[in-house]
């Protein structure tokens, strides 16, 4: 699993989060209620949730935006800090008639914005009709950059908003986005899914989210956190960052997979925090052009190119290459295990190790490593740890 030594990659690209900051005047007020965890059982959306009609073949969004514009709302984080208030403004949307809303981390903590780590000291919630109430954050996960705060459901009515299934998206599937770029309350976008399963850094960490949602629908300042919606209505994404080279939005926009968001909201509900399982290793994409310069017996895998002292996969007993060759114009390790399957699931490139572990295994489960070794197989029992705190992995 490679926490990310394509640390927000040397490309002249800048990584732009969608949340608005600015700055507000000295503070003054009652402080904010601590945050509570509450225990919902489903998070796949309310059946109440009004249905968005189409017909095969059909993208409304006008349809969907009637719909859905009322479970999106518009997020107001306060930091305070040496008598001056801070504030960001991003997006989210609901998620629960308990009303949890989701949002991305680094709208409600300081998190990728080069300043020290903390939560928003206060938040509020905009709704569609223009009505704000405050909210409590339950937490926050740095790693797929996800947030949850929670408004008392009998503070204002709350439309949930129905989450699909990120795994089934397709390239060229049509998508809206709504949001609050620029401040700009219940805006609308659309265009298509131009990719999927990018493997991306994100703002808040060293680590890469692996199944990013790429998209030509514009994503800007303040779109941070909103729903990504397929043309049924329901929620595939979280609208998390552009990447751009002159600072203004390119037609690359990149969204969390709404599965990952699940995983986070049901343990941020539940416990307040997230726990991602750990190996300790770096890893890179094993090619068939590659395998077959080397005369490997798999064409396809994940190679080991080092091993964390003292990590799961030092005292299992994972090995790491010894030496680096240059091929095709691209530096490879040798001498090390290659990945080709994690408790049986297969691994064909460098970021199925991430994939399957999150998807499938929780910290402390012991799990099987199929390697190659010297030309055979071999199984290698990895007791998965825990990744560090996520504040610590901040940048």
């Amino acid at each position: 699993m490679r926490p990310t030594f394509v640390a927000v990659l040397a490309l002249a690209a800048a990584l732009v989060g969608g949340a608005t900051v600015f700055l507000l005047s000295e503070v003054g007020g009652d402080d904010g209620e601590p945050a509570r965890a509450v225990v919902i059982d489903d998070v796949d959306g309310a059946p109440a949730t009004p249905a968005v009609r189409i017909r095969p073949g059909e993208f409304d969004p006008a349809g969907i935006y009637a719909a859905r514009s009322p479970g999106v709302v518009t997020i107001y984080a306060v930091y305070a800090h040496d008598g001056v208030r801070r504030a960001a403004q991003g997006s989210g949307f609901v998620v629960s008639p308990q009303g949890h809303i989701l949002t991305s981390a680094h709208v409600i903590t300081s998190a990728g914005s080069g300043a020290a780590f903390r939560g928003a000291d206060r938040v509020y919630v905009g709704f569609a009709d223009g009505d704000r109430i405050p909210a409590r954050v339950v937490g926050w996960d740095l790693y797929d950059d996800v947030g949850v705060v929670r408004v008392e459901p009998s503070a204002h009515k709350l439309q949930p908003l129905p989450l699909g299934d990120s795994d089934s998206v397709r390239v060229g599937e049509p998508v809206a986005a709504i949001g609050s770029p620029f401040r700009h309350e219940g805006s609308l976008a659309v265009g298509i899914v131009s990719a999927t399963a990018r493997s991306i850094p994100t703002l808040t960490s060293r680590y890469q989210i692996v199944d990013a949602i790429q998209t030509d629908a514009p994503i800007t300042h303040g779109n941070s956190g909103g729903p990504l919606l397929d043309a049924r209505g329901r929620v595939v994404g979280i609208n998390a960052q552009i990447r751009t080279e002159s600072g203004q939005p390119e037609g690359v926009g990149f969204a969390i997979p709404i599965n990952a968001g699940k995983r986070s909201l049901r343990q941020l509900i539940a416990t307040g925090r997230v726990r991602y399982p750990y190996v300790g290793i770096g890893t890179d994409d094993l090619i068939p052009s590659l395998a077959r310069h080397l005369d490997l017996p798999v064409r396809r895998g994940a190679l080991v190119a080092d091993v964390r002292d003292g990590s799961p996969a030092d005292r299992a007993g994972l090995r790491g290459g010894t030496q680096e060759e240059i091929f095709n114009g691209v530096t490879y390790p040798r001498g090390g295990d290659i990945v080709v399957a994690i408790g049986g699931h297969p691994i064909m490139r460098s970021d199925d190790v991430a994939r399957v572990l999150l998807e499938r295994y929780r910290p402390g489960q012991t799990v099987e490593f199929t390697v190659i070794r010297d030309g055979r197989r071999e199984a290698v029992p990895v007791t998965l740890g825990v990744r560090q705190s996520a504040p610590d992995d901040a940048p």
